[in-house]
């Protein structure tokens, strides 16, 4: 799995799209899938189906389970998820709708593997990671001066390949590429043909 990928998903906020119930927080599926898909467009998933095409496993004794699987570029994670009511208890006798529910509800679940809202099933409000502190800041700010940015690069820059729109929202291995990034680049009034604009 991409590890700067990886990093970008687990420290992404998508509080915005979760929703409280029964003292428990849900993730709207067709919004962590969009998230999902700024990082890995070419992402696929597939509901796992029995030889009879049906998408839900079990029995009216002890419930039903449906299962997801989702690959993104080299890795492929499968998870399951019981049938279940408000309260969270299994289903004995589901209809299509409950399925429906569950279906999309694993597919979430199945998205927090690769690290996409994560921190919910941890029990955590948001996401942790250890914020940069002033002194690497200043240091990030002074190397792309150095190279002809302005501040209003830096912010295009960390919000293409980070996902965040400040440096609050930086881990210490996103300032470590990005530094690694500004060393790469050529200084903008050498640039000549205007493409020093963190794209590579």
């Amino acid at each position: 799995m991409n590890k700067e990928k990886l990093n970008k998903l687990l420290k992404l906020d998508v509080s915005e799209y979760t929703q409280e119930k029964m003292n428990l927080t849900y993730l709207s599926w067709a919004n962590a899938w969009k998230e999902f898909l700024k990082v890995y467009p070419n992402a696929k998933y597939k509901v796992i189906k029995d030889e009879n095409g049906q998408c839900w496993f079990g029995n009216n004794e002890n419930g039903y389970m449906v299962y997801t699987e989702v690959t993104a570029e080299d890795t492929t994670h499968q998870m399951w998820l019981p049938v279940m009511n408000y309260k969270n208890n299994a289903i004995k006798k589901p209809t299509t709708f409950d399925i429906n529910k569950a279906v999309m509800r694993c597919l979430t679940k199945n998205l927090a593997m690769f690290g996409l809202g994560l921190y919910i099933y941890a029990g955590e409000d948001l996401p942790e990671f250890e914020p940069l502190d002033q002194n690497k800041i200043k240091a990030l700010y002074t190397k792309a001066d150095e190279k002809g940015l302005s501040n209003k690069d830096v912010k295009k820059g960390i919000k293409r390949h980070y996902g965040a729109t400040s440096t609050k929202q930086l881990t210490l291995d996103d300032f470590k590429d990005m530094m690694d990034r500004l060393d790469k680049l050529e200084n903008k009034k050498d640039n000549k043909k205007g493409k020093n604009d963190w794209s590579y």
